[in-house]
């Protein structure tokens, strides 16, 4: 028979956090012993050794005291439910770690192929405004979107090897600092939309179709860094709804 600070020690809590235990239901609370003092058992021990567990694990306390009433079957089923969950948070959490590191080493948060495409940026004539905007977009795109990260960025990268297609993302970079009411973001607008449509069809574009909010969050950061690229957006959204009016 041990006190609450002998339990407490023994477990690795604190006696604040056994009291709060008792208050949730979790761990009976012993009657006092004739010197007043509260005695804990092994059983006692080992209870609080797996709520620790669980709640170490992430479980919140009201869960914790549903599955130790739960029957056996149920409560090993939570608990490979609880143990994948953990082993998801785990790999989450050694991919931040990696970020960390590479940050700190000075590399960017990119991969490889990333990187050495970027450096190419420049020599086929991209501003360093635009490598520096890509950078910045594609860590946002990972970060948001891994799984379809690598896709997307490849489709831009195929992009970039048609002279054609080239020339309406160099355009879009010189674009840039050009007055909003130039004829030319006109025609770059009715290029863009063409070369779309015979890219990709009447289809989805890459990525557009999981529902994502991080294409429109990229657009409206690239639209408030210049007064032309944002009204090369609204003519380009412009040309789409008439060509979709000419389609329908």
């Amino acid at each position: 028979m041990i006190t609450i600070g002998q339990l407490a020690r023994y477990v690795g809590v604190s006696i604040k956090t056994i009291r709060v235990y008792h208050d949730k239901g979790l761990l009976p609370e012993p009657d006092r012993d004739a010197s007043g003092y509260r005695r804990y058992t092994a059983h006692d021990a080992v209870e609080l050794i797996k709520i620790r567990t669980l709640a170490e694990a992430g479980v919140p306390l009201a869960k914790i005291l549903n599955l130790k009433a739960a029957p056996d079957e149920a409560f090993r089923r939570a608990l490979t439910q609880i143990d994948d969950d953990l082993t998801a948070r785990i790999r989450s959490l050694r991919q931040t770690q990696r970020r960390l590191r590479k940050l700190a080493s000075g590399h960017t948060l990119l991969p490889a192929e990333i990187d050495h495409h970027l450096q190419q940026l420049g020599g086929l004539g991209f501003s360093e405004r635009w490598v520096a905007m890509e950078s910045d977009l594609w860590i946002l795109v990972f970060a948001t979107n891994p799984d379809i990260a690598l896709e997307l960025f490849r489709d831009q990268a195929q992009a970039l090897t048609d002279p054609t297609l080239r020339q309406l993302y160099l355009d879009y970079d010189r674009a840039h600092d050009l007055d909003p009411r130039d004829s030319f973001l006109t025609d770059l607008a009715r290029r863009i939309v063409h070369a779309t449509a015979q890219r990709y069809g009447t289809g989805d574009l890459p990525g557009q179709a999981t529902g994502s909010e991080i294409p429109q969050l990229i657009q409206s950061d690239v639209n408030a860094s210049s007064p032309a690229w944002q009204r090369l957006d609204s003519l380009i959204r412009d040309e789409l709804h008439r060509s979709s009016e000419w389609t329908d």
